[in-house]
């Protein structure tokens, strides 16, 4: 399957979802407004509704994500934070809170509809040190050594080229800077029918990394101290009712789904002393 093809796939979905929440549904049943829950066990009941009670509710109902990441990145009163894929900006709203008036947070998305959303919740939150931008995450459209913190919530699984999105955040992590995301890894071998799927790359499914081959990428794009904390493990009930509804039949390859499919918040720090040009370190 070419990246491009899930890049259209992708933009696609998430763009309906913007729709779907600027019309007074959730982003991911279609649900009204007032609908508790989520119909996706993966994305839903991350936030504590303390840290949630101060935002537009279109953020908080455009969430995607498959974890906090803003809850475990430490975030310090000052720092500038990227928040790659940041779609309805419910992390890039909470991560402005944190980080304070002399900090700043970027969200970067490829979604029209979601930055039009994001940019709104925004206005309605009165976020002045956040800008959110359109672009890729295998193309972050920021300098070298720029940003302090690096988050993003389910969205690297959506990549096709995961290798470039990593070395696109080591480049623009600040030596010393922290990579900090919440993501889905899978433990093991997956079946060929979830891998197939291409719909699920939009659930965060079938593009997730094996735990070993995630600490091998970041590793491999100058990453050290990498950390993968399963953070909530799914189990075949929790598959069930994605998997139908692509037609897969659980039953049988029940044992290979039970407890294959994890959250995860992965952290990874830029060397201090990392090198940004040929010769740099001589």
């Amino acid at each position: 399957m070419s990246a491009k093809t899930v890049k259209d796939i992708v933009r696609e979905k998430y763009g309906q979802a913007a729709l779907r929440v600027s019309r007074g549904g959730s982003s991911c049943c279609g649900a009204t407004a007032t609908t508790d829950g989520c119909c996706d066990p993966i994305t839903s009941n991350l936030y504590d509704p303390t840290q949630t009670r101060a935002l537009p509710e279109e953020a908080v109902l455009a969430s995607l994500g498959c974890g906090n990441p803003t809850a475990l990145a430490e975030l310090k009163s000052g720092e500038t934070v990227l928040d790659l894929g940041s779609g309805g900006g419910i992390d890039v709203l909470l991560s402005a809170h944190r980080v304070g008036p002399t900090g700043k947070v970027f969200g970067l998305d490829m979604t029209d509809e979601m930055l039009a959303l994001a940019r709104e919740s925004q206005r309605k939150a009165g976020a002045e040190n956040v800008e959110f931008l359109k672009g890729e995450i295998e193309h972050i459209p920021l300098p070298d050594n720029f940003v302090d913190v690096i988050i993003s919530n389910c969205v690297i699984n959506l990549s096709a080229d995961k290798d470039r999105v990593l070395r696109e955040a080591f480049r623009v992590l600040r030596p010393g800077g922290r990579f900090a995301v919440s993501d889905v890894v899978t433990r093991g071998d997956v079946p060929t029918e979830v891998r197939h799927s291409m719909l699920l790359w939009v659930g965060c499914i079938a593009g997730a990394l094996e735990e070993s081959t995630y600490r091998s990428k970041l590793a491999a794009a100058g990453f050290e101290a990498i950390d993968i904390e399963p953070t909530r493990i799914y189990n075949v009930e929790d598959a069930r009712g994605f998997l139908a509804g692509e037609g897969i039949d659980v039953d049988p390859i029940a044992a290979q789904v039970e407890g294959k499919f994890a959250s995860a918040f992965i952290r990874a720090t830029k060397p201090a002393a990392s090198c940004c040009a040929p010769g740099c370190c001589a």
